[in-house]
């Protein structure tokens, strides 16, 4: 009875580690996707007035887990019924970040005319603040439920062929790790200008170094969230490069002497430019049948 017992404890220790092994390379494969998630996320959660940017991100985080919670058993049924549909999902997921990331870098490059929507509070009510607020928020866990789905079958695909409550434990550990980290750091980023300009009223002089440090907050937000913006480019490029190149025969011996970054950029590039055309091409045919 005894040595059953203990056998199961070493069961258990072993899962364990190897659940802990398998979180590492996981969470490592899915760390370039979190860098877009928290410049969107980042970008979705400012606009707000100061005392609701916090309530704002929670309730957008409370959406976060609810939508991990929709999204995981549905990966965890079609990993065990459907393998091959995780696969499928991951490179049609990867044909997504591509075009996302080349939409991106063609924008620098050739930019087009945005329609900025600018929340004006002046002479409305309460009431309809909140609602501008919800709208937002809803638009935000959307957004979230989109990334969601990617970071899951991302991280799902890192640990087919594993036993099945081991890609339980490890996916549902990179999700909320996900989640809490992103909006976690969400919420320090949009508080940056707050604390600057709160140390600035504290300062005795422009010369005083609070008065140098919380200057310097309130000048490096737009400066962080525009960083994040380019390193989640990056990222979704490297991301669907890596993808194609692990999942797809016909990409796994092409510039096998280049270093795996370079070739993840290339690839990544490649893809995501002929997606690119493809839509543009496919919007011009059907704004000339429409016509």
């Amino acid at each position: 009875m005894a040595s059953g017992f203990f056998a199961l404890l070493d069961d258990i220790a072993t899962l364990m580690d190897d659940v802990v092994v398998m979180s590492k390379i996981t969470t490592k494969k899915t760390a370039g996707i979190l860098g877009d998630d928290l410049a969107v996320n980042a970008e979705k959660a400012t606009g707000f007035v100061s005392s609701r940017e916090l309530p704002v991100i929670w309730a957008i985080t409370k959406g976060s887990f609810l939508n991990k919670l929709i999204i995981l058993p549905i990966a965890f049924l079609l990993s065990s019924f459907l393998p091959w549909a995780v696969t499928l999902i991951l490179v049609l997921g990867g044909l997504y970040l591509a075009y996302e990331g080349v939409e991106k870098v063609v924008e620098v490059f050739v930019p087009h005319q945005k329609s900025i929507e600018v929340l004006k509070i002046d002479g409305i009510s309460k009431e309809e603040v909140l609602e501008v607020e919800k709208k937002k928020i809803k638009s935000a866990i959307v957004t979230d439920f989109i990334l969601s789905i990617e970071i899951v079958i991302l991280a799902l695909g890192t640990v087919l062929g594993k036993p099945v409550l081991s890609q339980i434990l490890v996916v549902s550990f990179v999700a909320i790790l996900a989640t809490i980290g992103v909006y976690g750091i969400v919420a320090l980023i949009v508080r940056m200008d707050d604390l600057g300009y709160r140390l600035i009223k504290k300062s005795n002089s422009e010369k005083g170094a609070m008065f140098v440090v919380g200057k310097a907050l309130v000048q490096a937000l737009p400066i962080v969230i525009k960083s994040l913006s380019v390193i989640g480019t990056i990222a979704l490029i490297l991301v669907a490069g890596g993808i194609f190149t692990h999942n797809m025969q016909l990409l796994h011996h092409i510039m096998e002497n280049m270093p795996s970054l370079v070739k993840d950029a290339i690839i990544g590039l490649a893809v995501g430019f002929l997606v690119f055309l493809l839509v543009k091409v496919s919007k011009k045919i059907y704004q000339l049948i429409k016509a």
